[in-house]
């Protein structure tokens, strides 16, 4: 996923970033209210991840004007805000979670993934696919029933493949899902990432069309 972290507090957003990309995931992080409003509208972005006290403005008005024009993009609210009250309000803006300050980053990531299935129609996380059984929240895959071990990007590789089924992705479309802005990628690293891929989990996993892109495949 490329996630969009909207943060001023410099050590928490460190932290954050950090676990994002520990993850697999790729993060822009920004601080104030305007630049998350000039990345949201040149960025595709699977998911926000939003403070409520900004320098320029408060979060939850910002998610309100989010909502009001349409956009549904996934919403977690992260705040030292700790009220019912103020739960309420957040959920009743929009947000799709709502975490409370000092949260464990374990959990944040687990409520990414929980969030991230909602939005695409399976909130099992356990899926099959082939030969392949998947474990989407414990990251865990098994093939003909013995464990694949998968490098944190090549993951989120097949996650961007397995959240889109038949759809095919071009190679700028993966690169934008794994990477954050200004991280320099090599020309074959998807190229890399997919021959990995088809190594521990099949031939037939991901398909390719020449020139064009990668789909997932019948496995």
């Amino acid at each position: 996923m490329r996630i969009l972290l909207i943060e001023d507090d410099t050590v928490l957003g460190a932290a954050v970033r950090d676990q994002i990309a520990a993850d697999g995931q790729s993060v822009d992080w920004v601080r104030r209210l305007d630049a998350a409003s000039d990345a949201l509208g040149g960025t595709g972005y699977d998911l926000v991840l939003l403070d409520l006290m900004l320098p320029d403005g408060m979060g939850l008005a910002f998610l309100r004007r989010l909502r009001a024009r349409g956009d549904v993009t996934p919403v977690i609210i992260l705040t030292a805000l700790d009220q019912v009250s103020d739960r309420i309000d957040g959920l009743n803006a929009g947000a799709d979670d709502y975490l409370v300050k000092p949260f464990d980053l374990a959990e944040l990531s687990a409520r990414i993934g929980s969030v991230a299935r909602r939005y695409a129609g399976n909130p099992n996380p356990i899926v099959s696919h082939g030969a392949l059984e998947i474990d989407l929240a414990a990251r865990s895959i098994r093939r003909d029933g013995r464990p694949v071990t998968l490098t944190a990007r090549e993951w989120a590789l097949f996650e961007a493949f397995l959240s889109r089924p038949g759809q095919l992705l071009s190679k700028a479309q993966l690169e934008d899902k794994l990477y954050a802005f200004g991280a320099e990628v090599e020309s074959n690293t998807i190229e890399v990432h997919v021959s990995r891929l088809r190594k521990k989990l099949g031939p037939g996993v991901i398909e390719t069309e020449r020139g064009l892109g990668y789909r997932l495949g019948r496995g």
